[in-house]
C-alpha cells in the first residue's frame, strides 16, 4: 500500500458559520458542497478538500497542524486575526526558507500560514 495524496482534512468546529468566516472569508477557500453538519471547502491548487464538521471540537497545541501556502503571510495573518484567530507566532522568517505564522482558529485548532522566502 502506498499513499497517493491527501483526499481531505476534517476540522471539528463548534459553530460552522463562525468557522466559515475564517476559512472561507479570511483565507479564501471556496465552498464546494454542504451535507448535513459538514461543509466542504476547496483548497486552491489541489484536489484536497477541507471539511468543517460541526461537532464538539477537541483542539490541542500538540496535535496535527495544517500549513496553508499563501501569497502573503502578513496580510493573510492579519485577515485571520480579524476573523477570530488567536496568534501564537507572528509572521517571521524561518531558517528553512519560509515566512511563517502560527495561530489557532476560533475552536483552538493550530493553523500555519507559509510562503517561500524570496532571495535578496
Amino acid at each position: 500500500m502506498t499513499v497517493r495524496g491527501v483526499q481531505r482534512i476534517v476540522v471539528s468546529v463548534a459553530d460552522r458559520e463562525r468557522a466559515l468566516i475564517l476559512y472561507r472569508d479570511a483565507l479564501g477557500l471556496t465552498e464546494k458542497y454542504t451535507a448535513g453538519e459538514v461543509v466542504a471547502l476547496t483548497i486552491p491548487g489541489s484536489d484536497t478538500e477541507l471539511l468543517l464538521h460541526e461537532r464538539p471540537p477537541t483542539p490541542g497545541l500538540a496535535g496535527v497542524a495544517v500549513s496553508f501556502l499563501v501569497s502573503d503571510v502578513d496580510v493573510s495573518t492579519a485577515a485571520a486575526e480579524k476573523a477570530g484567530a488567536r496568534i501564537i507566532d507572528a509572521p517571521d522568517d524561518q531558517p528553512w526558507g519560509e515566512r511563517q505564522s502560527v495561530f489557532t482558529d476560533p475552536d483552538g485548532h493550530v493553523i500555519c500560514l507559509v510562503s517561500a522566502l524570496t532571495s535578496q
